[in-house]
């Protein structure tokens, strides 16, 4: 068994898995093997898409995340979750043990916890990433056993803080907006010369944004092109209705979006939901959008996510329940040209340079 340096632990959404991806990619920048790293992920969500082609080393334990709901099903989901995350527990002490790492690195959620476990019992150092306004669970329990913080933003409730800002893919840093930069990005999605409207909801999607842009293409968008990332769990049915009403070549609808460098820089306007790695991808790029919250995330941590683009003027901010094609196309009519080039700009200084870098230095600070 190869002994792994760093162990990088989160999954079960892209706004757990990338964080790490990036400060693994930054950690080989600061010399480390790829065979030195180590992930834990989730089988579940796109954990496995995003890292098999990456060359980094990943386990991925089963299981599932705990629900905030006190429905009948969801109790007893939750039990199930609560025995997996036990069975799982064991496994991973065992695990870590012989993988011996100097570090265990967090980026929070189900799959971090066991992860997280281990390196309070083991006392090995641990380093959180934490991205959102608000900490999630297994950071607010465990974050007095971490050596170091590494947070998305100024005031985030964790001990040992340092702001770092959201750790960035190559791609997203790296993107360039200059005219032919869009053409090129353009012509890779298929896109025409207009106005583009890019919805992103997320691996899985997001319900309320995917039901307001069918609504919103059903009634027709004239002099607007409409890049729909769907997720996982509806895109069988709006493909389904969009073979019923035949070709539109002005709507592009799909499960999964792998450039999503080159559609943030594709888009006039990006409808989404207010995610912390969202939020920071938008501000690095900087691309006006329009911000649906996700109205049961644990503490309103993507309100206060939101917020941050929206108090600098980039982005506009519309309440889950409010959202509907009506909605939208009042907020399109009001973007006009100049308004979305003050918004560009607006974004842009909101965004922190080089976060996976600074976070690379800190981990690799408890690995010398």
């Amino acid at each position: 068994m190869t002994r792994r340096t760093v162990l990088l632990a989160g999954g079960g959404t892209g706004g757990h898995v990338l964080p790490i991806l990036a400060v693994a990619q930054a950690l080989v920048t600061e010399g480390l093997r790829a065979d030195e790293l180590q992930f834990l992920c989730s089988a579940r969500g796109p954990d496995k898409t995003l890292l098999d082609t990456t060359g980094f080393p990943a386990t991925y334990m089963t299981g599932r995340g705990i629900q905030r709901s006190l429905r009948p099903r969801a109790l007893l989901d939750n039990a199930a979750a609560v025995v997996g995350l036990l069975r799982a527990l064991g496994k991973v002490v065992v695990q870590v043990q012989r993988w011996r790492p100097k570090v265990v690195v967090s980026a929070g959620g189900y799959a971090a916890f066991p992860a997280v476990v281990a390196s309070v019992v083991l006392r090995i150092p641990l380093v959180l990433v934490n991205i959102d306004a608000i900490p999630g669970a297994v950071h607010r329990i465990f974050g007095r056993f971490a050596v170091c913080s590494c947070v998305g933003f100024e005031g985030t409730p964790l001990p040992h803080p340092i702001v770092t800002g959201a750790p960035l893919s190559r791609s997203i840093i790296e993107a360039s907006t200059t005219p032919e930069a869009r053409r090129r990005a353009r012509g890779l999605l298929g896109l025409g010369e207009g106005r583009v409207l890019a919805v992103v909801g997320g691996s899985l999607g997001a319900r309320s944004l995917n039901t307001a842009t069918a609504e919103l293409v059903r009634g027709g968008h004239p002099a607007l092109e409409i890049y729909h990332v769907a997720g996982r769990r509806d895109f069988a049915g709006l493909q389904h209705e969009q073979e019923q009403r035949g070709p539109d070549p002005t709507y592009h609808l799909v499960p999964f979006e792998q450039e999503m460098a080159s559609l943030y820089v594709a888009a006039d306007v990006v409808l989404a939901r207010s995610g912390a790695m969202t939020v920071a991808e938008l501000a690095a790029i900087g691309v006006p959008s329009i911000l649906v919250p996700l109205p049961t995330a644990p503490g309103d941590h993507q309100t206060k996510n939101a917020a941050i683009l929206a108090t600098a003027g980039a982005a506009m901010v519309v309440p889950d329940g409010e959202l509907n094609a009506s909605r939208l196309q009042e907020i399109l009519a009001e973007l006009t040209p100049d308004r979305l080039s003050q918004m560009r700009t607006a974004a842009g200084s909101v965004h922190t340079s080089d976060a996976a870098a600074k976070i690379a230095q800190v981990v690799t600070f408890y690995v010398r």
